[in-house]
């Protein structure tokens, strides 16, 4: 018997300095109720869904940094949208800041029941950008200097009878990623992301900004067999460029519904589950073709280490 999700990507289109967590809150909800008029069980929400991307700015007044975190989820802000999900029976992945009782600070999502209650966090482990400030840079991208590094690894959970992971943003540009969820036998990758339209490190025109964001998501999916549901937070934050291309992946490593705009916008898709049984067994069977005995470089090593008899620049 075939097993189908209906999933809803909700893109973001951009989120101001100046925009409250209410505004922000009524929004998410009335993506969500659109989502639930096209018969969606579950809606995908972008990483930092609450705020602006606030690392692109540099501050050093504590108390401002502290205000882009949430202290608790749900807060009295976000409650509606728990609400909101527990009236529609409608499951849903939220992106936000999170600050520990302990006062750590994490890029954070959260997976949420039809009945609105937290299932699962997931904090981002691949963290991009750089601590020091940048002054000649068009904006910052300073997630090393605002959140740690995620210590939760990369959990699944089974999640409206499926079994569902998460990952943030720059994660989704890593195989890893995929991997360590496809070896639990995950069905579902859900992610948010911010990504700017400009590399501030060298030049790179925004097609190609695009073209890598899908890239790594299809072959995320193909090779581990999974969907991915992936939303962007997108448009011009405050002058600031957020690429959109939300979009539901299937299995076979397609894209089947992508959004057309960088505003607010709901695309859904109805998901077989099994879609991906076929590659789990065959091309892509773990069991019976993976060789972990050649792959301990990939735990054992982080930086590029050119072997000791190809250091040789060549010259007597």
């Amino acid at each position: 018997m075939a097993r189908y999700l209906r999933v809803a990507a909700a893109q973001l289109g951009p989120i101001h300095r100046a925009d409250s967590r209410q505004s922000m809150v009524s929004r998410l909800i009335d993506m969500m109720r659109q989502a639930k008029s096209c018969g969606s069980q579950f809606v995908v929400f972008p990483e930092l869904a609450l705020t602006t991307f606030f690392p692109r700015y540099w501050m050093e007044d504590q108390s401002e940094i502290e205000s882009f975190f949430e202290r608790e989820m749900p807060s009295r802000e976000t409650e509606p949208l728990f609400d909101e999900a527990g009236k529609l029976g409608v499951g849903f992945h939220l992106g936000y800041a999170e600050m520990t009782r302990k006062g750590r600070r994490f890029n954070t999502a959260i997976l949420v029941s039809p009945e609105g209650s937290i299932i699962g966090k997931y904090r981002k482990i691949h963290l991009p950008g750089h601590c020091e400030h940048k002054p000649d840079a068009p904006f910052q991208h300073l997630e090393k200097r605002y959140f740690e590094v995620g210590d939760l690894g990369f959990p699944v959970w089974r999640f409206l009878g499926r079994i569902v992971g998460m990952c943030i943003c720059n994660d989704r540009r890593w195989p890893e990623t995929y991997r360590v969820m496809g070896l639990q036998g995950v069905e579902m990758v859900v992610l948010g992301y911010n990504t700017p339209d400009t590399n501030i490190y060298h030049p790179e025109p925004v097609h190609r900004r695009m073209f890598y964001n899908h890239l790594v998501m299809q072959s995320g999916a193909y090779q581990n067999g999974t969907w991915v549901v992936a939303a962007a937070k997108a448009g011009k934050e405050d002058g600031h460029g957020l690429i959109g291309g939300s979009c539901v992946i299937a299995p076979t490593g397609e894209i089947v519904a992508k959004t057309l705009t960088e505003d607010d916008e709901v695309i859904t898709y109805t998901c077989d589950l099994d879609l991906g049984n076929d590659i789990k067994q065959h091309v892509f069977n773990f069991d019976k073709h993976r060789r972990i005995e050649h792959y301990k470089i990939i735990t054992e090593q982080r930086g590029v280490v050119v072997p000791e008899e190809l250091r040789s620049n060549g010259e007597s």
